[in-house]
Formats: structure tokens, C-alpha cells, sequence
């Protein structure tokens, strides 16, 4: 009897506890009830993903079918019995409208692309611009004319062709004629490692290739199409006020006010890069958010400020309005002078929303406005969703707009003496500083590790030494120089943007060189960036304390499990090998496919050995192959001749000492005694490789097969 009076007891106790917390989590949700609307670019932006996760392309045929179940879906929404029902309709319209929103894109832009393993050609064709150089050498961005006997539906739209280093750069705008090889854009380096032949399947990049002869400038045939020439045109001032800068600053220092200000990334010192990279300050070299929100606010704050000098005119215009305007026009301005790269676009899209917000009335910075943003440029680039410049610009925004929106408002004090105001206006925008800093790495981090495999240990205060010096000196300075350098007037005010850029290089060499700079991290599981990232959007995108909640899905990046690294790596045409021992990625050939060998280190947290010395401690090579030696990690061969055969006995000598033989070309030998022979068929069907041995010999994982048969994928005709 007792026993169940305190059983009756402890249930009259629980309930009003359990009511007590559904009444909490009521409340919580009501809070939400302006809110939901925030989640519809996220909605949006899960159908876009959708679509470029598929290993197959749908017809074309599914995403108009889907349009009208988009209308349905809405117009459902006009007798939803309940407003969570309303919720739900109108998120699941997004989703369904962003997967067919980015199968038309990709409809849209489908373009001829270069088969693989064809003969060099002779390229007749427009300079449209000078592209940003890569580690073999310059690059131009051409509209090829005529490619040697290729019929016009087979000649891409735009190509892209590294010169040799030193070679002379013709002027965009010009019509050349080079000899090149030509291939379709690169594969992915490794399997599932970013794909940058997607990248150049939406910018109408339909081929890459490198110049054996440097370009010789022609007579054209007949005059460029309008747009491509406007655009030529453009490119063509762009390029002479790079050179004019360059030419006022010199090399050390114009190079990146250069980029910075045209984009253009021709004359930037490699030593440079790399500092900046270590430091966590990469992030200045590409117009992006920064430069834009700098840009457009430094405009409006002056223009805003001139009016209200002004009595006359500010009794008689709306001086913020009017600030908006110019701000606008600013922004539009600089998104033309930097080439508009994908970067800048989706800054100005951004930018621009807030100015017009202005112009409406509304708050210009709002987690509202960003959404706005958000979906503007989903619905005009689809395919940024699965970039990490779009990831972290949003992801970082969304987080900053958070904290603004907690942010304890100062009490201001009346009469108070200027130095304890200066003081106290000092600690609250260090304060501010450091916590926009802080939260902004936070928020990136995730993307940070999963695409780039980098954390700058020094970066958070090497960006809060230079924030000051680029919002208040460089960007500025760069602005009103590259505005008054066709006046001639440019001089003064670019040695204030030089002299701030010497200054931050500098600080991104301090930070470089210090102690533990870097730190190397394995990317993990394909899953974990969209927990990370949706985690973050909570956070940001709920009320109330429920927000942290989403911690432990934003951090999956750190405690996710990494699997084990492979013991081999394949460059997807064989031309090189790398052989993990223990920690660090021994290069067989570690002046080819650097770039690409490096990615995949870094991808699995390795350390690349890229000297002659380490690589010969381990195996025995001559110019054209490589054979285990008795330190070998992996009993692993490799030969690289593609046309010219290997001296007498060579071949067999590969076989008969190892456990897996990577031929470049397409010969097998029946006598191999190797468990598993890799040739050029291979890799033409599956791209980079990575491999793991196994009691029964390899396990192999394709960079093709994580791919799927897509129009941008290697090998896939489109036509």
C-alpha cells in the first residue's frame, strides 16, 4: 500500500514537470514564428545538393515535370489545415524547386568539351583574358575560332592554355594562333576530393591545355561576337590597369593591389601566396565578401557623410537613400573592374541586397536579408552549393548577423569626460573585434578542414592585425587609385594602399614562419561537412537557447571518425605515384602532378616528400621508372612511358619485384607476375585511384565511380 502511494505520488510530480516542459518547448517553438522563412534558401539549397550528389544525370524531361509539382506545392499551402502544414509545403517546394532549378543550369550551360588523349592542335582564337597563373606557368583564357580539323559542334566555348614561364602574354582582345595539347578539364586529384571539372563545366570551359609554342597574334577572320567583345574590351582596360599599378608599385607590392583590385593574379610573388596561405590571409588575394562589404561601405559611409555636410542638400534628399545609390552603383562598378569572378558575383548579389533593403526601408543587415541573398544567388548559380567559397562566405555571414543580433547594446552615459569615452568606445570595438574574428573562424573552420585540410594556427591574430590595416588603408587606397589612375591622379593615394600591403605582408610572414603555423587535418566522411553545416545554420538560425543544441552537429568536423589513409595514390593519367609511409606521402616523380599529389596529402593528413633524395632512399629510378627498392614502404612500380619504350628487360625487371605495377601506357604484360597491373585503360575509365592492400591482395576506390556519369565528369560526352 505504501509502495503505491509513493509510485502515485512520484506520477502526481512528473506531471506537472512534463507539462511544465511542453509548455517550454512551446514556447520556444512560437518564438520561431517569424523565423521559418529563414530556412527556405536552406531548403532550396539541400534540392541543388540533391542534384549534384546523384552518380547518374536525370533527363531533362524530370525537372520541368517538377516545376508544376512546385506550383502545386504552393498552392496547397492556401487550405494547409495548420500552420506547421504550411511550413512543411512551402519548404518542400524549395527543395523539389532547387533540384530542378540546378538541372536546368546545368542544362543551360552544357557546352562541347575536349576528349581525352588527343593529338596537339593548332588553336586559332580571341584572348578573352589573362587567367590566374598555375605551377606550370601563365595561363590565358581564350574563345578559340578554329581547333586544327575539329568541326564547329565539338569546339569548346572556352578554353584555358598555360604558356611556358617567361613566355611573352598577349593582350586580351587579341586574336593568336598557338600549337597546344589540349584535354578536357582535370578529374577530380583524388576520389572524392573537390571537382574542378564542374567548376569548368558551368564557366563554359570545355578544355584546358598547354602551349608548346608560344602565341603568335594574327589577322582575324571576321570580328568577335558583340558580347564577346564588350567583354574583351573590358578585360582589356582591366589588364592596363593592372600593368599601370604593377608599374607604380612594383612587383613586391603592386601584385597584390593588382589582384586585389582587378583580380587579376599574374604578378603576385609564389612566396607571397604561400605566406599568405600559412596565415590564414589567403582569403584578401580573391574578391569576395570582404572587398565588397569594404568597398561598398566605405562609398556609402562617405557619400552619407558628404550629404549631411551638405545642409542644402540633406534638408532636401534623403542623405542614407542617396548613400544606398552610390553604395550600389559602387559595388556594381567593382564587380566589373574585378572580371566578376564567381567570388565577387555572389558578394555583389549580396552587397546589393542589403543597399535595396535600405532603399525600401528595411534593416540592411538582417539574418532576412541574408536569406534573400542566399536564395538570389542560388537561383542564379545553383552550382555554388557546392563550393567552398559560397559555404563559407554564407556560413560565416549567417553566424556574424547572429552575434549582432546578441550583442549586448553599451548604455550610453551623458556628459561623460572624451577620455573615458574614448576608452570605453576603444574596449567595445576591440571587444567587437575579436569576437567577429573569433565567431568568423568558427564559422568557417568546418569548410576550412574539409576542403583545404589547413588551419592557421596564428591566423585569428594575423586577420585581427590586418583587419584595421585593409579596412581603413588598403582597400580604400586601392579604390580612389584605381579610380584616378586614368586621370593620372592615382599616385598618392596607391602608395597608401602599397604601403598598407607591404605592411600585412609582413604580418602574414610573421605569422608563417612562426611555430606550429600550420596544421594539417584528414578531411572526413562525405556525410560530416552537411551535419557541420546545418548544425551551424541552427545555431544561427534558431531563438532561444534550443540554438545550442546544434553545437554538436556543427563540430562533427573534429570528432567524426577519419578512415584509414590509403597505402598507394594514382594521378588520374599514371604520371604519378605516391606511397604513404607511416605519416608522410613519398612522390615518385615529385616534379609532376605536384599540385594534385599535395591535395591528396593533405586530404589524408599526410606529409608530401617532394625531394629526389627521399624518394631514391626508398625505391630505384631512372627518367621513365621506378622499382621498390629494399626500404620500399609498398612494393609498388611504376612506368611513365607513353610513347617511347623502356630499355631491354626493364619492364620485366618491374614485374618481378613488386606487388602492383602502374603502367602509363596500355601494355600488359603476360608474364607480370604483380597481384595487380594498372594501364592506361584503367585510368581513362576511372580516373585517380587510391588504394589499400589487403590479405587478398588490393582494394581500390575510383575517383570515377564516386563521380557517377555526369555531363562535367571525365570521359562523359555531353554532346
Amino acid at each position: 500500500m505504501d509502495a503505491l502511494g509513493t509510485a502515485a505520488a512520484d506520477s502526481a510530480g512528473r506531471e506537472p514537470a512534463l507539462a511544465s516542459a511542453r509548455a517550454w518547448l512551446g514556447a520556444q517553438a512560437w518564438a520561431q514564428a517569424d523565423r521559418w522563412t529563414l530556412w527556405t534558401p536552406v531548403a532550396f539549397g539541400g534540392g541543388c545538393a540533391l542534384y549534384f550528389t546523384l552518380l547518374r544525370e536525370p533527363q531533362a524531361w524530370v525537372a520541368w515535370a517538377l516545376l508544376p509539382v512546385v506550383l502545386g506545392l504552393l498552392v496547397a499551402t492556401r487550405w494547409s489545415p495548420a500552420r506547421l502544414v504550411t511550413i512543411a509545403l512551402v519548404l518542400g517546394a524549395c527543395f523539389v524547386g532547387g533540384f530542378s532549378t540546378a538541372k536546368l543550369r546545368a542544362e543551360a550551360v552544357k557546352a562541347p568539351v575536349a576528349r581525352a588523349g588527343g593529338q596537339p592542335q593548332w588553336v586559332e582564337a580571341w584572348v578573352v583574358d589573362i587567367a590566374s597563373p598555375g605551377q606550370g606557368g601563365p595561363r590565358l583564357l581564350l574563345a578559340p575560332v578554329r581547333i586544327g580539323d575539329w568541326p564547329a559542334r565539338t569546339t569548346p566555348i572556352r578554353m584555358r592554355v598555360t604558356l611556358r614561364p617567361g613566355t611573352p602574354l598577349p593582350r586580351p582582345g587579341e586574336a593568336v594562333r598557338l600549337f597546344a595539347i589540349l584535354n578536357p578539364p582535370p578529374p577530380p586529384a583524388s576520389p572524392g576530393a573537390y571537382d574542378f571539372a564542374r567548376d569548368a563545366y558551368f564557366r563554359s570551359v570545355g578544355a584546358v591545355g598547354l602551349a608548346l609554342r608560344p602565341p603568335v597574334a594574327v589577322e582575324a577572320e571576321a570580328p568577335a561576337p558583340w558580347r564577346l567583345g564588350l567583354t574583351m574590351r573590358i578585360n582589356a582596360v582591366r589588364w592596363s590597369l593592372t600593368e599601370k599599378i604593377v608599374a607604380a608599385l612594383g612587383a613586391e607590392t603592386g601584385g597584390l593591389a593588382a589582384a586585389m583590385t582587378t583580380g587579376h593574379e599574374a604578378f603576385i610573388p609564389h612566396e607571397q601566396v604561400e605566406n599568405l596561405r600559412d596565415s590564414g590571409l589567403a582569403h584578401i588575394v580573391s574578391i569576395s565578401g570582404l572587398h565588397m562589404a569594404i568597398v561598398g561601405g566605405f562609398v556609402f559611409a562617405a557619400v552619407r557623410l558628404l550629404v549631411a555636410a551638405w545642409p542644402w542638400l540633406a534638408l532636401r534628399a534623403p542623405g542614407k537613400k542617396v548613400a544606398a545609390c552610390v553604395g550600389l552603383a559602387a559595388v556594381g562598378g567593382y564587380l566589373v573592374l574585378s572580371g566578376a569572378p564567381p567570388p565577387a558575383e555572389r558578394a555583389a548579389i549580396t552587397a546589393a541586397v542589403a543597399f535595396l533593403a535600405v532603399l525600401a526601408d528595411r534593416q540592411a543587415i538582417s539574418l532576412h536579408a541574408l536569406a534573400l541573398a542566399a536564395m538570389a544567388v542560388l537561383l542564379l548559380q545553383p552550382e555554388a552549393i557546392t563550393g567552398p567559397g559560397f559555404q563559407m562566405s554564407f556560413a560565416a555571414t549567417a553566424a556574424l548577423v547572429a552575434l549582432a543580433e546578441i550583442w549586448p547594446r553599451p548604455v550610453r552615459e551623458i556628459d561623460v569626460p572624451w577620455p573615458i569615452r574614448w576608452t570605453q568606445t576603444a574596449a567595445t570595438w576591440t571587444a567587437a573585434s575579436l569576437a567577429v574574428s573569433f565567431v568568423a573562424g568558427l564559422a568557417t573552420g568546418p569548410f576550412a578542414i574539409q576542403h583545404f585540410n589547413r588551419v592557421a594556427t596564428w591566423g585569428l591574430f594575423a586577420n585581427l592585425a590586418v583587419a584595421p590595416i585593409s579596412s581603413f588603408l588598403m582597400m580604400p587606397g586601392l579604390a580612389l587609385g584605381a579610380t584616378l589612375t586614368p586621370f593620372g591622379l592615382g599616385q598618392a593615394p596607391l602608395e597608401v594602399a602599397g604601403w598598407s600591403i607591404a605592411l600585412m605582408n609582413r604580418v602574414a610572414e610573421i605569422a608563417a614562419s612562426a611555430p606550429l603555423a600550420q596544421a594539417v587535418i584528414p578531411s572526413a566522411p562525405g556525410w560530416v561537412l552537411p551535419v557541420s553545416f546545418l548544425g551551424l545554420l541552427f545555431v544561427c538560425l534558431w531563438a532561444g537557447p534550443l540554438r545550442w543544441t546544434g553545437l554538436l552537429a556543427a563540430t562533427a568536423i573534429l570528432w567524426a571518425p577519419r578512415p584509414s589513409p590509403p597505402d598507394v595514390w594514382v594521378a588520374a593519367d599514371g604520371a604519378a605515384v605516391a606511397v604513404r609511409d607511416g605519416r608522410e606521402a613519398v612522390l615518385m616523380r615529385p616534379d609532376v602532378k605536384l599540385f594534385g599529389a599535395e591535395l591528396w596529402a593533405r586530404r589524408r593528413g599526410l606529409t608530401p616528400l617532394v625531394s629526389d633524395a627521399e624518394r631514391d632512399a626508398r625505391f630505384t629510378c631512372d627518367q621513365w621508372s621506378c622499382a621498390p627498392g629494399a626500404d620500399a614502404p609498398v612494393r609498388v612500380a611504376a612506368a611513365w612511358n607513353l610513347r617511347r619504350p623502356l630499355k631491354a628487360g626493364r619492364l620485366e625487371e618491374l614485374c618481378a619485384g613488386a606487388d602492383l605495377v602502374v603502367l602509363r601506357n596500355d601494355v600488359r604484360p603476360e608474364s607480370c607476375g604483380a597481384r595487380l597491373v594498372l594501364t592506361e585503360r584503367d585510368f581513362l575509365a576511372g580516373g585517380s585511384v587510391e588504394l589499400w592492400r589487403t590479405g587478398q591482395g588490393w582494394r581500390a576506390a575510383w575517383a570515377q565511380a564516386y563521380r557517377g556519369r555526369r555531363p562535367w565528369t571525365w570521359g562523359y560526352d555531353p554532346r
